[in-house]
């Protein structure tokens, strides 16, 4: 497809109901799943522009207070019918949803596990950091005010004698003073050193 493919009324009319609060490649990728088509984001970007349709998405967010005007209104019904088919039906599960098991190296550094696959819950309920995983499995659940380190520092080192479990207070030591090392051996030293520290700032409080 190229610029000069021509838009039905119906086509304009849906680019109209369902721009708002989706982004570009949504808004795309939901047009040519209902038309069969296979139109490029930048062909619909020209069209939005054209006709000066908005999504009210302000830097990735939905622009507070904007409503879509679509908001409580049906589809029509011929729309409804060419676009039915592409619509996920209640209870149903999008092709592209991770089965529990499935293992993601995600931007804050961690492989993450998907544990369970319950709908419209915090994340935690789903997914789970495999590093932790890995260590509950063994030693149970990790105590409050604690966490799972790895004594290399490489997060993606995920084996059981890599990781330790420090409590905050040893953990902000350990940060502070550096203590951890890309040897391992030299890291369990300096982690011991910052358990007998907080041992012992604990009984100068007391």
């Amino acid at each position: 497809m190229n610029q000069r493919y021509r838009y039905s009324q119906e086509q304009i009319q849906f680019l109209r109901d369902n721009v708002k609060g989706i982004s570009l490649k949504q808004l795309t990728e939901r047009f040519n799943k209902c038309f069969g088509t296979n139109l490029s984001e930048h062909a619909i970007a020209m069209q939005k522009a054209k006709y000066g349709f908005k999504s009210g998405i302000v830097g990735g967010r939905f622009e507070k207070g904007s409503i879509p005007h679509n908001k409580g209104k049906k589809m029509p019904r011929k729309q409804y019918s060419a676009c039915s088919k592409t619509m996920f039906k209640p209870g149903n599960k999008p092709k592209n949803t991770d089965p529990v098991g499935t293992e993601k190296l995600l931007s804050d550094g961690y492989v993450w596990v998907k544990i369970n696959d319950k709908p419209k819950v915090p994340k935690k309920e789903n997914w789970k950091q495999k590093h932790k995983l890995l260590w509950e499995q063994e030693y149970g659940p990790v105590p409050k005010n604690s966490v799972v380190i790895f004594k290399d520092g490489d997060p993606t080192h995920i084996e059981l004698d890599n990781l330790e479990c420090v409590t905050r207070s040893q953990l902000l030591i350990i940060n502070k003073k550096k203590l951890i090392h890309s040897n391992k051996q030299i890291s369990e030293t300096g982690i011991a050193v910052a358990k007998l520290i907080d041992t012992v700032n604990k009984k100068k409080k007391c």
